[in-house]
């Protein structure tokens, strides 16, 4: 099931598309204004962003800008303005698509799932991710720290494979509850610092640079703090 995050300020609007695309099977947050929806955006792992261009808070370039900075996400950019140089403006700052509203239910469903395929077609296009001296491999299913290969599980292999995805960024426990074992998270359990402890026993404690790294309160993040200090 794809994630769609729709950042949307007229709640009427939010819900309409919220409705229709959990019809369609899509999972579905929803953002009523800059400043959530970018957090929003930034913290988690969605499919397609559907962006407003007006709304509250900060706009939807805005919202865009801190998108792009962080990576490719596919965003399709919903407006009332139908100027040519609005539009331009738009995917100059980074949008996938520009739809002007009001627009048919249908059409929007068609541009959602063309820019979800050309995504997951230029995801697939990298498949070899690396952090320092750590390398995964998604197509061989093979993790190298070093020049050493590393034998993970499966939930272990899918736990860094999104941490290698979204180094640099913190993700919560709860995020990597619902990417890694699709739950809601408990928060009475304790099955991902579980996870990430015997994760770190394999990539990280025999080796003198540690990687992964606890964020107190909030969750964990795959960064090198080394090249940090050497850039400072």
């Amino acid at each position: 099931m794809h994630r769609v995050l729709v950042i949307e300020d007229d709640r009427s609007v939010a819900e309409y598309l919220r409705q229709g695309l959990t019809e369609c099977g899509y999972s579905v947050d929803v953002a009523i204004d800059g400043l959530i929806g970018r957090t929003m955006a930034l913290g988690d792992d969605h499919a397609l962003v559907l962006l407003d261009s007006m709304l509250p808070g900060i706009d939807g370039l805005e919202v865009l800008h801190a998108i792009r900075a962080k990576g490719r996400q596919p965003v399709l950019m919903l407006t009332a303005r139908d100027r040519v140089d609005d539009k331009v403006r738009g995917l100059k700052a980074g949008a996938d698509d520009y739809l002007v509203k009001p627009f048919a239910f249908s059409e929007l469903q068609a541009r959602i799932e063309a820019l979800i395929r050309r995504g997951q077609a230029n995801f697939h296009e990298q498949t070899v991710l690396r952090l320092a001296d750590l390398e995964l491999d998604l197509a061989a299913h093979k993790v190298l720290r070093g020049g050493r290969r590393i034998d993970l599980s499966t939930k272990e292999f899918q736990l860094l494979s999104l941490l290698m995805r979204r180094k640099g960024q913190v993700l919560t426990r709860t995020t990597l509850a619902e990417r890694v074992w699709n739950i809601h998270f408990d928060s009475d359990t304790n099955m991902v610092e579980v996870a990430v402890r015997r994760l770190r026993a394999k990539v990280d404690d025999t080796f003198p640079q540690k990687l992964i790294h606890t964020v107190r309160g909030v969750g964990y993040i795959l960064e090198d703090r080394h090249s940090h200090d050497r850039n400072a």
